[in-house]
């Protein structure tokens, strides 16, 4: 009994629960990102299915083996989560060993994207129509995947996953929207297909202004056949009032030999010595190793835009008759540009080709979560490069980083919400920059 899940007393003590009659019908696994509080979730939801719950951990139950893979029509799955690393490493794991085992690991991390596609959600949604096929493409190769013979095994990995980036580049978006949680609702008071029901919202943080409120109306009044786990890394987003409606079961950041076994016997590897010589450890660091374009590559493309910010606003400042320059632009266009000049040259002078220049060396950002991490690593450029700077505290250079803030905030949910093209959100994320930077100065 979550024998898998390592380093995370929360699951003695729901074990405790489990083996008392005390679990509650709806829980809260609070902890950092890649704490096993998704794992922990889905395995809650087999062993409250399993047909005989005294039975091994292996059960062959039917209960279990639907749950093993992701089928069984009583886990309903939802929430925002990057999938693309995991479902690289799980088929990396596959073709280095290509047992029942590997192919299930691949087989379970496709399955997670899948679920977020259920009918539950999209049956009679419009916006179905432009991602069905990639959907039906994903279930029909996952039907033949068990038995496909072993020469075929690298092509039919490298089709799911280009259908894997597809799907969730287009179909996903970083907020739970209202519809979602009033469809798991209505599901959740069906009666279940076996023993109990399981409703997982990982990223309960993330909703929607009304899906909080729906979600509130089910955690009320839980029918008494489902169970209800929230998962957040972020706790004190979630409302007062939905935290005192769950019992919390909190996951800690583990230690780096503890992180180093899970990657050692989920994905059978270990941390490529590229990382862990620059002393990166974890779980995510493993995972983004997988990301076609690293947080290394990441760096320069920031800072070749910081640069260009700060250059077009140093010039409509000068059209502006202001002088001296503000410190914090000329010392970001100096640090940015230094960044950037050994990689990809001097600064762009034009909007079109520094965003031409980003989108090539960021893959066009077509792996979902890419583009928020390409603002979050713009961020971090900008608060280097004013570390050299006094201890100024003008109103002006206070407000300063709010701008920067606002405008990157509204870019990522421009593309991560609402499925804007990154060049039409990097467009007026440069133009909201210079312009904002601009008149902070004048």
């Amino acid at each position: 009994m979550f024998e898998h899940i390592l380093g995370q007393t929360a699951v003695s003590q729901l074990r405790i629960d489990i083996e008392t009659g005390m679990l509650a019908p709806s829980m809260l696994f609070s902890g950092p990102p890649a704490s096993g509080k998704g794992s922990a979730g889905l395995e809650l939801a087999r062993l409250l299915s399993c047909e005989d719950p005294a039975g091994p951990e292996d059960c062959p139950c039917q209960a279990c083996s639907r749950h093993r893979l992701l089928t069984h029509p009583d886990l309903l799955s939802l929430g925002p989560r990057p999938f693309f690393a995991e479902i690289s490493a799980a088929g990396a794991c596959c073709l280095q060993e290509p047992d029942p085992a590997g192919r299930l690991l691949f087989i379970r991390s496709v399955r997670k994207l899948l679920a977020r596609f259920s009918p539950v959600f999209w049956e009679e949604d419009p916006r179905f129509k432009k991602i069905s096929e990639g959907v039906f493409a994903l279930e029909e190769a996952l039907d033949e995947f068990s038995t496909i013979q072993a020469e075929d095994l690298k092509k039919s990995v490298d089709n799911i996953l280009k259908n894997a980036v597809k799907l969730e580049s287009e179909g996903m978006s970083e907020l739970i929207p209202i519809g979602h949680i009033r469809r798991a609702a209505a599901w959740s008071h069906l009666s279940p297909t076996g023993k109990r029901k399981m409703l997982l919202i990982e990223n309960a943080d993330r909703m929607q202004e009304g899906a909080r409120n729906s979600l509130l109306k089910i955690l009320e009044e839980p029918p008494p056949s489902i169970s209800i786990v929230l998962t957040s890394s972020r706790e004190q987003a979630l409302l007062p009032t939905i935290l005192s409606r769950v019992r919390p079961y909190r996951f800690i950041r583990r230690s780096p030999e503890v992180e180093a076994a899970v990657i050692r016997q989920v994905f059978r590897d270990a941390l490529p010595d590229s990382l862990g010589s620059k002393g990166a450890t974890g779980i995510n660091t493993y995972l983004s190793s997988f990301l076609p374009v690293s947080e290394d590559s990441l760096r320069p493309l920031a800072a070749f835009f910081a640069a260009f910010i700060a250059r077009g606003s140093l010039i409509l400042l000068k059209r502006k008759g202001v002088s001296p320059f503000p410190d914090t632009l000329v010392a970001l266009g100096k640090y940015a540009t230094a960044l950037t000049e050994a990689s990809l040259g001097k600064p762009g002078t034009d909007t079109q080709s520094v965003i031409a220049t980003i989108l090539a060396g960021a893959e066009k950002f077509e792996v979902r979560g890419l583009f928020a991490q390409f603002l979050q690593m713009l961020l971090r450029v900008v608060t280097e490069s004013r570390a050299s700077l006094g201890q100024a505290r003008s109103p002006a250079l206070i407000r300063e980083p709010d701008i920067w803030r606002r405008c990157t905030a509204e870019a990522a949910l421009a593309v991560g919400t609402y499925n804007q093209s990154p060049v039409l959100a990097l467009e007026r994320l440069s133009t909201e920059l210079i312009r904002g930077l601009a008149e902070r100065w004048s």
